[in-house]
């Protein structure tokens, strides 16, 4: 199978995941719509402690030492974070999820606004965060261009199916259109892990998971409506952890 396959299914799944919610999710109360958001962030607090458990990840501390991993991810959050913030990163994918809500709702002889343009949003960010921030996103997408196989990205593509079809009975349509996102960045991680060649340091590895779990905690608060967590603005720590995980592997 060529690089890029994982992807390409996984945008598959998430596209009939979204016609399916679509399609049910107006005969459930809302009060079921609640329900199924709710467990979805359950899970998605699962998923979240699971990959933040990679902080105590012994290739990581053995490398840069035993407390290192945890200052490692609070230096990646918060630089990552004021970098995001000064770019403006959640404000810009809302816009973006805004604008096209806006354009297809044009089309479609209505009126953009209101309550269901709010829906969009919340739909088309959410799924981005939750399809594109852990560590089957990462490791899959990175793996599958070192020429490892795409299994990790087929699974993810299975759970992001069932997922998609939860979110879009709750969110409508904005989750279908998060897969432009998906393209982007679970395409990028492939095409980079194609670039890297056939060595990634487990360490640096483990930063990033260790990372992605803690910006995916904040998705499930989101979800679970305990924080609107600016999610999108600490997407930057992403890069900032191996980065500092290799200075800190140099300095020592």
């Amino acid at each position: 199978m060529f690089p890029g396959i994982g992807t390409v299914v996984n945008v598959a799944t998430v596209l009939v995941g979204s016609v399916i919610g679509v399609l049910v999710g107006h005969r459930l109360p809302q009060r079921t719509r609640d329900v199924v958001t709710d467990a979805l962030g359950l899970v998605t607090l699962l998923i979240a402690a699971s990959s933040a458990a990679s902080v105590a990840d012994p290739s990581w501390s053995r490398v840069v030492g035993g407390s290192a991993p945890t200052l490692i991810v609070l230096g990646s959050l918060v630089v990552g974070g004021i970098a995001g913030s000064l770019l403006g990163i959640e404000q810009r994918l809302e816009g973006f999820g805004g604008w096209l809500q806006a354009t297809l709702q044009r089309r479609a002889g209505g009126r953009p606004g209101g309550a269901e343009r709010q829906r969009f949003i919340e739909g088309f960010v959410t799924s981005s965060l939750v399809f594109c921030v852990g560590p089957l996103t990462i490791l899959g997408s990175i793996n599958e261009g070192l020429g490892n196989g795409a299994d990790q990205l087929l699974l993810k593509s299975a759970l992001d199916g069932f997922a998609a079809i939860a979110f879009a009975a709750s969110f409508g349509w904005g989750v279908g259109f998060s897969v432009i996102s998906l393209v982007v960045i679970q395409g990028g991680l492939t095409a980079l892990g194609v670039a890297l060649g056939s060595f990634v340091p487990d360490a640096h590895l483990s930063a990033l998971t260790a990372t992605g779990g803690l910006v995916l905690l904040g998705v499930a608060f989101r979800l679970l409506d305990i924080k609107q967590v600016k999610v999108a603005d600490f997407l930057p720590a992403l890069l900032v952890a191996p980065l500092l995980t290799e200075l800190v592997i140099r300095i020592r």
